[in-house]
């Protein structure tokens, strides 16, 4: 996870830390994209479209890609079926 990140999220000296995190993923954008907003919470640009849980498994990988962490750590907890996500990361 990018170093800055982690502190931010999982304080300074916690290696093994479990966290939520809010996102607000945007299917059928034209690029793949991570944007931080000033509350924390995040916003997730994703090419695939909202069906059969593409938009959810590319929001997924381009957060996990975004937080350089493996595809494994990110699981979605909440918001299957709406725009609004929580997500877990497992550091």
């Amino acid at each position: 996870m990018r170093q800055g990140l982690q502190q931010k999220l999982c304080g300074a000296f916690r290696s093994n830390c479990v966290m939520k995190i809010l996102v607000k993923v945007k299917a059928g954008a034209r690029i793949k994209d991570v944007a931080k907003q000033a509350d924390g919470s995040f916003v997730v640009f994703v090419k695939e479209p909202p069906r059969e849980g593409k938009a959810n498994e590319a929001a997924r990988a381009t957060l996990a890609a975004f937080l350089d962490i493996p595809k494994t750590a990110v699981r979605l907890i909440r918001g299957a079926k709406s725009k609004n996500k929580t997500f877990e990361i497992d550091n």
